[in-house]
Parts: structure tokens; C-alpha cells; sequence
């Protein structure tokens, strides 16, 4: 016969617990997602609209030297 009273009793894992967790990185994997894709798509729609700098604007209003008149 084993003695029972010797051996520790473990304590049952908590379930909920678990799903907790899961639920907090499943969340947190989605708002990372969003947030991501928003700076993604931000950056892509001023690189798209993007206002020509001044010194493009200075070099199309030069004249060409040399040009046929």
C-alpha cells in the first residue's frame, strides 16, 4: 500500500486563467496589426500626395541654356 499523506497534493490548473492569456495576446496581436497597417498606409498616402519641395519647383523654372528658340 502507498501512503497517500507523503506525496504533496498538486494544485488543479486553473482553465480560465489560460483563456485570459489567450484572449490578452489575441487582443494585443490585433491592436500591434491595426496600428501597424495604419503607419503603413499613412507613410504610402503622403508618399503618393507628396507636395514637390522647392527645390524641384527652382529647377523645372530655369530655362534651358542651349535650347532651340
Amino acid at each position: 500500500m502507498s501512503d497517500d499523506r507523503r506525496m504533496p497534493r498538486r494544485p488543479k490548473k486553473n482553465p480560465t486563467r489560460a483563456i485570459s492569456v489567450f484572449i490578452v495576446v489575441v487582443v494585443l496581436l490585433v491592436l500591434g496589426t491595426l496600428l501597424f497597417n495604419a503607419i503603413r498606409e499613412k507613410r504610402e498616402f503622403e508618399r503618393q500626395n507628396a507636395q514637390p519641395s522647392a527645390a524641384s519647383d527652382v529647377k523645372r523654372a530655369t530655362p534651358v541654356i542651349g535650347a532651340s528658340q
